[in-house]
């Protein structure tokens, strides 16, 4: 087998390329000009002994060895930074950075309880965050452009990511305010079943518009669906507009909501489980990751307020 002497700075040239398939923009990305990339690129496909890029006037695209030798380089770049981020690491707390994802859901109680205990805790992590949907976060982990996500749980999407459920949940029936079953103490999916219900985009909110279809199946009615939403907020938004009804977590009824009310929603059996969790890529686990997750478990093993 050859000897192969590349440099770490040649696989941080190769997945800029890589991840912007235009050798001007990964330039510029890294802060140099473009011969040089060429160079550097043109040197790792010798020592390789393979094209990792096919080139033309107007266009990149990886190879089938470049295809194969990306998630490889982004886990020999990933890898030595963290090491040096372990080293840098004392008994105070960790370092570095951490790029965290979560869905809106995340703010009503587990981000507002986990953000200040994490930032006493570890005071040297810089934390970068995005929201977004379960799809695009679960993409996120995958390509590591998130380090850490807060999910809804369950995944039906199959996936190499782990996870650890931090906080139960259940689903609560979200009536707009005067709504005539707001005057019902018990309430059940036959109940609603003539009136116009919001429910979750399928592509976008898989788990939950799965387990709301479950849940109707089981009582045996067919929802009138009239609107759609990709964010649990937006549905909210659409029941105080008067557009319909809607289950949501009951974590979102935690707080006010002008022109909602919510109301305990009554079915024959347990409800599926429901909750949030901290997902992350085995490849890509770093300490403050580790510690992220931790804390996350113990504050969502925190009893709610009443």
């Amino acid at each position: 087998m050859r000897g192969i002497t590349m440099e770490l700075r040649q696989l941080r040239h190769f997945l800029a390329v890589a991840e912007t398939l235009n050798f001007r923009t990964a330039a510029e990305r890294l802060h140099m000009t473009q011969p040089p990339l060429s160079v550097s690129i043109r040197k790792l496909e010798e020592e390789i002994g393979a094209r990792l890029f096919l080139r033309s006037t107007h266009s990149v695209e990886l190879t089938s060895a470049g295809e194969a030798a990306l998630e490889h380089a982004r886990a020999v770049v990933f890898h030595s930074t963290e090491l040096a981020r372990v080293a840098e690491s004392t008994a105070a707390g960790a370092t570095g950075n951490l790029r965290v994802g979560f869905v809106g859901s995340a703010k009503n109680r587990l981000l507002p309880l986990l953000l200040p205990a994490f930032r006493r805790t570890y005071p040297g992590v810089a934390l970068k965050f995005t929201e977004d949907t379960n799809t695009g976060l679960i993409d996120s982990l995958e390509r590591h452009t998130l380090d850490v996500c807060i999910v809804r749980v369950p995944l039906t999407r199959r996936s190499d990511l782990q996870y650890v459920t931090v906080e139960a949940d259940r689903f609560v029936l979200a009536l707009p305010t005067g709504h005539p079953f707001t005057r019902q103490k018990r309430i059940t999916l036959k109940d609603i079943a003539d009136e116009p219900f919001i429910d979750f985009t399928q592509h976008a909110i898989p788990g939950l518009h799965a387990l709301c279809t479950m849940l109707f199946q089981e009582a045996g009615v067919t929802p009138k669906v009239t609107q759609e939403a990709v964010q649990v907020e937006t549905v909210l938004f659409l029941v105080g507009s008067g557009m319909g009804v809607a289950l949501v977590p009951s974590s979102a009824a935690r707080k006010g909501r002008d022109g909602v009310e919510f109301r305990e929603l009554i079915t024959s059996g347990p409800q599926p489980p429901l909750g949030l969790a901290v997902a992350w890529n085995p490849r890509y686990q770093s300490q403050a990751g580790l510690r992220f997750r931790e804390l996350a478990q113990e504050v969502g093993a925190t009893p709610p307020c009443p």
